[in-house]
């Protein structure tokens, strides 16, 4: 068993170690090895908790280690790339029900110390936590009690919360916004019934406070994330992501875990930020997302008018043959059909007969889902051709062609035109701009979102259905 001062040193290297990951992350060509900073630091941080003072049960606790890390390298081989959110959002799931688990085994903790004080038991009897808690002072039981509510609460939140976005995320649950009767009232009665029973049971009240606290925050996160649509996906699973951060640092306070407290705060923080950062990105109200919609927009949406014209390969190629400027516009659907090699094929013939290319990526929607810049990289497209939203949308006006590779809400534009539509006030690529409009696209599913694109619809588009990989490998041969 290593002693404390070994645990302390680990906890300030792993911290500095998540540190160094997170801001590795900011920079493309550093990510891999932040990503390794991350790795050695979780490792570092995970033996030295499990080997500190006042740990026992190895004989259990070894083999669910292993276990764990059997089902995490087992899933970590068979999950794709494009699928990482969704594996993200179930990931959280786990951090918000651990801590529920550990902050009601904490109280359990407790009320057995405080049995035995009562009793005028001797205190010595007790290990592991129950021995930390026996050296607590009164007014440091009333704030591990406060440390227990808010574990539970946080970590019941991102619990049914995480478990919904994956569903939305993988198809399995619709992604239109959906709130019982009187939603917002509803989360709000909850919130309201949870803090009178936290009161409660800092109060002395019985161990069922916790319980039905659980409940409520359970019924919280599943509800208020069913009020969120599809399409605002991205923000939802980088806040839960700062739930558990919160959940878990909440929990390193009630276990005295230095590197949990700092790690539960460094993951807390950055997904805040990086959820603002998100929801200005889009144009969302960051407290209206996080809050299950509340005072989005009401009304019907617009009907869309026209019809969806389809295009094969040849009149593609035909239109790309003519065309002196082309933008790309990467979405989900490309990531999904490993189309990215294909396009960088087109790009370098279509450049090499002296046409102009570049693509179009969305701050947020053409990240998350698909990772486009990334995966535009692994195929060696030219960075320098790769453009911000903010930067190209003024030369779709101006442009021959637009290929739309499996995106949807991200060129649609219900958000500038519909007041009413789930994604208005969206930043969006103006594709339909454009004298011609091809998109890539194995059906008429729609995106995140759930609702209609009226791009499909326009006079100027065309869409080109089947796999975006073998569509694009037909349609090399025929570019000159």
């Amino acid at each position: 068993m290593l002693e404390q001062g070994f645990v302390s040193a680990a906890a300030i290297a792993a911290s500095v170690l998540f540190i160094l990951s997170l801001g590795g992350l900011s920079n493309q060509e550093k990510a891999k090895r932040a990503v390794w900073y991350g790795i050695v630091g979780m490792a570092l941080a995970v033996f030295f908790t499990a080997f500190g003072p006042g740990i026992g049960g190895y004989w259990w606790l070894i083999p669910m280690m292993l276990i764990g890390a059997a089902i995490g390298a087992y899933v970590a081989g068979k999950v794709e790339m494009t699928e990482m959110p969704q594996l993200v959002a179930a990931l959280h799931s786990f951090v918000g029900l651990a801590a529920v688990f550990v902050a009601w085994s904490a109280d359990l903790e407790r009320r057995r110390v405080m049995a035995a004080r009562a009793a005028e038991a001797s205190l010595d009897q007790f290990s592991a936590f129950a021995a930390l808690v026996a050296t607590k002072a009164p007014d440091e039981l009333m704030f591990l009690q406060i440390e227990v509510v808010l574990g539970i609460f946080i970590g019941a939140v991102t619990f049914t919360g995480s478990v919904i976005a994956f569903g939305k995320l993988a198809g399995k649950v619709d992604g239109k916004p959906k709130q019982l009767p009187g939603g917002h009232l509803l989360n709000a009665g909850a919130a309201v019934v949870s803090l009178l029973l936290a009161i409660l049971y800092l109060n002395g009240a019985g161990f069922w406070t916790l319980l039905v606290i659980a409940a409520l925050a359970f019924f919280i996160g599943y509800h208020l994330i069913m009020g969120i649509g599809g399409a605002d996906m991205p923000v939802v699973v980088s806040m839960l992501n700062s739930y558990s951060g919160w959940a878990a640092a909440a929990i390193g306070f009630t276990l005295s875990n230095d590197l949990l407290i700092v790690t539960g705060a460094l993951v807390g923080s950055s997904g805040a930020i990086l959820s603002y950062i998100m929801c200005k990105a889009m144009n969302r109200n960051f407290v209206s997302v996080i809050l299950g919609g509340f005072g989005g927009s009401q009304g019907p949406a617009a009907e869309i008018e026209g019809e969806q014209v389809s295009i094969d390969a040849n009149g593609v190629a035909t239109a790309l043959n003519d065309a002196d400027s082309i933008i790309i516009v990467p979405g989900y659907g490309m990531a999904v059909a490993q189309a990215q090699t294909a396009v960088s094929d087109l790009v370098r013939k279509l450049r090499a007969a002296g046409k102009t290319v570049r693509f179009g990526i969305h701050p947020v929607a053409g990240r998350l889902p698909g990772h486009m810049n990334v995966l535009l990289a692994e195929a060696k497209v030219p960075y320098d051709i790769v453009l911000e939203m903010d930067e190209i949308n003024d030369d779709f006006a101006s442009t021959d062609v637009v290929i739309v590779i499996g995106s949807n809400d991200i060129v649609n534009p219900a958000a500038e035109e519909d007041p009413n539509s789930p994604i208005a006030g969206m930043p969006v690529l103006k594709v339909w701009e454009a004298k011609q409009v091809f998109v890539s696209k194995r059906g008429q599913g729609t995106g995140y979102s759930g609702i209609e694109n009226p791009l499909f619809f326009k006079e100027n588009t065309r869409m080109f259905y089947g796999d975006a990989r073998d569509s694009l490998n037909a349609l090399l041969p025929l570019v000159e």
